[in-house]
């Protein structure tokens, strides 16, 4: 009876906590030179960083931006990391990559380099690095199995970081013309009542808006 009465309390419990963690965040904007009528009939390839030991920027959050800059704006042709890396290969695995934007004028002296750019129609590059990290966590749980069946019963919380920064890149000046920081930060939590409920603070979600409109406002035609 207990554990019945218990399993019905749970989701209220949910509710008071409001379905989601916390989160803050923060966007910074330094653009050199913003393009006055958007990308037009050229596209742009965002892709992520991965020259570190330690981390590598996540293909989802890449593909999270690409998204959420087609969505707000159709027009803009957004090329798939992947497509463009197969493309391209291997003047982008992370050896051989540019690393500034002086290198453009090495890998555009390769002819199948420019030739693929040009097939492509790649005028914007945007380098995404950074990552999503788990800062702390905290609580405990214990789950058993009883005569009135099984269950968890505690209270964990967690905490997690997003720090990324979008280098722009154009191909037909050979410089970067833009640069972008978001970070953003929050909370989540796991009661278990019961039934062990999450409830995610969308940290990486939020920083892939916040870059994703800033990116948007840079290269979309409908300022």
């Amino acid at each position: 009876m207990k554990l019945r009465a218990l399993a019905r309390l749970a989701p209220v419990l949910v509710g008071a906590l409001l379905g989601t963690g916390c989160v803050t965040a923060t966007v910074d904007e330094m653009v050199f030179n913003e393009p006055l009528e958007g990308v037009g009939d050229a596209g742009v390839v965002i892709l992520g960083r991965r020259h570190a030991s330690d981390y590598e920027t996540e293909p989802d959050f890449i593909e999270c931006i690409g998204k959420h800059i087609q969505r707000g704006d159709s027009s803009i042709n957004v090329i798939g990391e992947l497509e463009f890396l197969n493309a391209l290969y291997p003047w982008f695995e992370p050896r051989t990559a540019p690393l500034r934007p002086a290198d453009i004028d090495r890998l555009m002296a390769q002819p199948p380099v420019a030739e693929k750019l040009a097939t492509l129609q790649t005028e914007y590059l945007v380098w995404v690095d950074g990552s999503t990290v788990q800062t702390n966590s905290a609580g405990s749980m214990t789950c058993g199995v009883g005569p009135g069946g099984a269950g968890c019963f505690g209270f964990g919380t967690w905490g997690n970081d997003s720090t990324y920064e979008a280098t722009i890149w154009d191909f037909t000046n050979r410089a970067e013309v833009g640069r972008l920081n978001t970070s953003a930060s929050g909370q989540s939590y796991m009661p278990a009542v019961v039934v062990p409920i999450p409830i995610i603070a969308p940290v990486q979600g939020t920083a892939c808006d916040g870059l994703g409109d800033q990116l948007l406002k840079f290269l979309s035609s409908e300022h």
